[in-house]
């Protein structure tokens, strides 16, 4: 009888130690919900609503809490800034290449900027407002991955552009050069062009003025008639100054042939180095028909 007796006593306390483990996880989470309850209303006192403002619900901020929910003001306001930065690269990206197009210029050194993938992210968002939080932040993520590839792509074709235009520029620069060299050339192949180039040059590299110029005109007048195609079929004394033979000139420089200015350079040195000026060569060629 008496073992009997223990022997329930212990059945009992068995069952008594089961139910109290069974309760345990619902007591811990009681605790929880009571802690969460206490934050919000601790929460709701210290920044107590303005006077005619509805006091917060405690319930739904718990819930919030619990879930992770979030308004869907802020699922909006998670997006707007990253929105905004793809929607200004999308419009950079549009102008430079609608540049490039109307330039006419070679930037194949650079990819054209695909703005598909981004155009679809950003249309992705556009009803944001009505999606779960969770949505918006991924979404959000892959917007902000392809507004960072167009950004990429934009300054990529900018750099091709960039070096097109200053190619362009540099291009342009050496054709005036070319151009405007072509036209001097051609001035000074003229008769009275090649009579100022002898002029400035015989004043700024000897001294000489205008008596020793009109000696020059004199002697070069007779020589070849100031034509820088002269030939002397008999003796082939060739050029302005009829240099004999012409190819003396290129120690001058390598266009001789073509170039008035050669010509000069070289027959005035060979003046001031034989005759000492103009005029003693005019008087030597007057009195032996030859300088």
């Amino acid at each position: 009888m008496l073992h009997e007796t223990r022997a329930l006593r212990r059945a009992s306390d068995a069952a008594s130690a089961r139910a109290a483990l069974s309760r345990r996880p619902m007591i811990i989470l009681g605790t929880a919900l009571t802690t969460l309850v206490g934050i919000t209303l601790t929460a709701g006192i210290v920044s107590a609503p303005a006077a005619g403002a509805e006091p917060a619900d405690p319930a739904a901020a718990v819930a919030q809490l619990i879930t992770g929910d979030e308004p869907q003001a802020r699922n909006v306001d998670e997006a707007a800034m990253p929105l905004t930065r793809a929607e200004d690269a999308v419009a950079v990206a549009e102008t430079l290449t609608a540049d490039v197009a109307a330039s006419g210029l070679d930037v194949s050194a650079a990819a054209p900027v695909d703005l598909a993938p981004l155009q679809e992210a950003i249309g992705a968002l556009d009803e944001r407002d009505e999606l779960p939080s969770v949505v918006v932040t991924v979404l959000t993520g892959e917007l902000d991955s392809e507004t960072d590839a167009v950004t990429a792509a934009s300054a990529a074709l900018q750099t091709a552009f960039t070096a097109a235009q200053e190619k362009k520029a540099a291009d342009d620069a050496a054709a005036a050069a070319a151009a405007a060299a072509a036209a001097a050339l051609a001035a000074a192949n003229t008769v009275d062009g090649a009579k100022a180039t002898a002029q400035q040059m015989m004043a700024s590299r000897y001294g000489w003025g205008g008596d020793q110029f009109s000696c020059l005109s004199s002697l070069w007048s007779k020589e070849s008639g100031w034509n820088y195609q002269a030939y002397n079929a008999s003796s082939g004394a060739t050029g302005i100054p009829q240099a004999l033979p012409g190819s003396k000139m290129a120690s001058a420089g390598g266009d001789w042939q073509t170039n008035a200015a050669t010509q000069i350079a070289w027959g005035l040195d060979y003046i001031e180095s034989v005759y000492g000026t103009p005029c003693s060569a005019w008087g030597h060629s007057q009195a032996t028909n030859w300088y």
